[in-house]
């Protein structure tokens, strides 16, 4: 079992910045790859962001260029650095994690953090 804690939601101007943070805990050994995932309302969710146990990383079109995301597994912590906000980054923000556990993968999330974009 792992549980996910999101930090640093707020409302944020356009052209601002926020820096999200997720606190894992529990069985944090077997996390390998974790993510960002947003939901607007009415908006299906979607991925943001995703870094691999290697560092790797990935982003959607629409966030290249301006966020960030990284990990330190000393702490157990994953961030998304957010710069240039628009409008349009306005969501719930969700950490993501999954575990291969009994021959299946499990899906891990937090609770999400709520980002507002003012114009």
């Amino acid at each position: 079992q792992v549980q996910l804690v999101e930090s640093g939601g707020g409302l944020v101007q356009a052209g601002g910045s926020l820096r999200l943070s997720c606190a894992a805990s529990g069985s944090t050994g077997s996390i390998s790859a974790m993510g960002w995932y947003r939901q607007a309302p009415g908006k299906q969710r979607e991925l943001v962001a995703s870094i691999t146990g290697a560092n790797s990383t990935n982003y959607a079109d629409s966030v290249k260029g301006r966020f960030t995301i990284s990990r330190d597994s000393t702490k157990n912590a994953l961030y998304l650095q957010m710069n240039s906000l628009k409008s349009e980054d306005t969501a719930v923000y969700f950490c993501h994690t999954r575990l291969f556990v009994r021959y299946a993968w499990n899906n891990y999330w937090g609770q999400g953090t709520q980002v507002t974009v003012s114009t």
